[in-house]
């Protein structure tokens, strides 16, 4: 008798909760009209709160003060501005009214924004004047003469942003209620630009139905309702804080707090203690110096339940303390990518917290996973590494534009490929190790980095760690390590690594290189920019000669 055939790496979500099947703009407006007086929106630095009913009001001001300004149905607006109450009131006004919102990276400078304006077409911008070292009054003035379709530009907390409101105080409701009855939800509402590691970002182009369904499914995981209050200090132009947040939060009829407009450790910790909130979000980094905060202990956070971890590859033992310390005995790990919505699969309370801490979870909801070999493109047994794909409601329209790398991403049988690595279980849970262009070939030996930075994190002074390969004219590529200390640690040298693997690494996978920095160089989603770390590491190392070397 031949072998049972392996069992395939796919899973697909089943659910007994139907997908939503309306606008955003509708969404919201049933949870307002359900629940008028609970709170919805909380600015802590400004100290600025509306209930539901309240928040609709000034939504559908600033949408007629859209209308009134000449916007129509698929026309483009860009939004250029940190954490603030008004990019909120913006991302649900263009909603209603079915105009594309285009989130630019407040990191951008000239010549990005410049790009993103021609790129996306964009006819009105909405933008703060300023946000830390970005003068955006300035960059806007400077790139304006370029972009011939951008028509009006609107600074918020200036006369501007009011001049632009006003005349939609006292508009015609009923005019919005048309405008709102003509939306599909498969109409692209969101355009999110991938910061991309080689040439020019692509828009990721999202609908209705992509993100309020992402948004709607990861609170329900989450257990999300009216009594929750969710702390978001992960960036609104990103999916992160826009769809898990944001649309988390009204589709399941919770209250979004606003802990300041950029990440910094003490607001955030007193926003959650203020507020008494009951979810947080961050990527690894985030939690790192939140529970590093020399004053942590002074927070109440009894309030804490869940929250999420997400964005980039969560360590073991931040995990750990954020349950232990932080209370957060809910928390779930998820993983996506912007091009789909951004969650594909989510852990779930009841998992375990071995579950919760070493993988990314389960397929969510009406989504299906599969793990494939990147060359055939067959799907591979369980237990096996290949890139992870993933198909549903959740896959991106395309990309602005753009069709030739739609296509590459997105296959005729509408998959996305990830291009991460990824490995299921026999249960279905998912362990992603790295991307495909990420794993380093040291000597014919495939060495996943993510597994030597949660070893690195076994280290007493190790704080963080990041893994790259570095070109190496012997083996092809070595391992380099970067790691930041926790503060009194010693330096950490290379030779003093190789003595903390001995015997617990394969020699192979022990980096040869360690260099000790205070911070990795990010992107402001939180992800770690690998391609610059390993730019920086061939100067620092004076590797040039064997980076020269050319390889099939």
């Amino acid at each position: 008798m031949s072998a049972a055939p392996a069992v395939p790496s796919y899973a697909s979500g089943t659910s007994d909760v139907p997908l939503l099947g309306d606008t955003i703009g509708d969404n919201f407006d049933r949870t307002a009209l359900a629940q008028p007086d609970v709170d919805a929106l909380v600015e802590v630095q400004t100290g600025r709160r509306w209930t539901y009913g309240e928040l609709r009001e000034e939504i559908d001001a600033v949408a007629l003060g859209l209308v009134a300004a000449g916007l129509e149905k698929g026309d483009r607006l860009g939004i250029w501005a940190p954490n603030l109450a008004e990019w909120t009131l913006t991302q649900y006004a263009t909603a209603k009214i079915g105009v594309v919102l285009v989130n630019i990276n407040p990191a951008y400078r000239t010549h990005e924004l410049e790009f993103v304006l021609k790129q996306a077409g964009i006819s009105v911008l909405v933008a703060a004047t300023s946000f830390k070292t970005s003068d955006y009054a300035a960059m806007i003035a400077e790139v304006r003469p370029n972009c011939p379709e951008l028509r009006r530009v609107v600074l918020i907390g200036t006369p501007e942003w009011d001049e632009l409101v006003a005349p939609g105080r006292g508009a015609d409701r009923a005019e919005l209620a048309r405008r709102q009855s003509e939306l599909s939800p498969d109409d692209p509402i969101n355009i999110q630009y991938t910061s991309g590691t080689t040439g020019f970002p692509k828009g990721a182009t999202l609908s209705h139905h992509n993100i309020l369904n992402n948004g709607y499914f990861v609170g329900r995981l989450c257990g999300y309702g009216p009594e929750d209050r969710l702390c978001i200090p992960v960036p609104f132009y990103h999916c992160f804080g826009m769809v898990m947040g944001n649309l988390a939060c009204t589709s399941n009829g919770s209250t979004m707090v606003i802990p300041g407009p950029g990440f910094d450790p003490k607001a955030t910790l007193h926003a959650v203690a203020a507020e008494r909130c009951t979810s947080l979000y961050g990527v690894p980094t985030m939690f790192i110096a939140e529970l590093n905060d020399p004053e942590f202990e002074s927070y109440d956070l009894t309030s804490l339940r869940t929250g999420i971890m997400a964005g980039s590859p969560c360590p073991v033992e931040v995990m750990k303390q954020v349950v232990d310390r932080m209370g957060m005995t809910e928390v779930s790990i998820c993983y996506g990518m912007t091009e789909t919505s951004p969650v594909s699969t989510q852990t779930r309370v009841d998992d375990s917290l071995e579950r919760r801490v070493s993988t990314v979870g389960r397929v969510g909801p009406h989504l299906e996973v599969k793990v494939v070999d990147p060359d055939t493109g067959l799907t591979l047994p369980r237990g096996e590494p290949g890139e992870l794909c993933t198909r549903g409601y959740s896959v991106m329209l395309g990309y602005w534009n753009e069709p030739e790398k739609t296509a590459e991403a997105i296959d005729a049988a509408r998959w996305m490929h990830t291009g991460d690595i990824g490995i299921m279980d026999d249960e279905g849970y998912l362990n992603i190790t790295g991307r495909i262009k990420d794993m380093v070939i040291r000597g014919g030996e495939n060495v996943y980095p993510r597994e030597i930075e949660e070893f690195l994190y076994t280290h007493p002074d190790v704080l963080d760690a990041q893994v790259i390969g570095v070109p190496d004219e012997r083996y092809g590529e070595e391992l380099c390590a970067w790691v930041t200390l926790r503060d009194g640690a010693e330096e950490l040298t290379a030779e003093k690594v190789r003595e903390f693997a001995a015997g617990r690494l394969a020699h192979y996978k022990i980096p040869r290189y360690v260099l000790v920095v205070s911070e990795f160089p990010m992107t402001v989603t939180g992800k770690v920019r690998k391609v610059e770390m390993r730019e920086k590491s061939v100067q620092r190392l004076d590797l040039g000669t064997a980076a020269a070397v050319r390889n099939a």
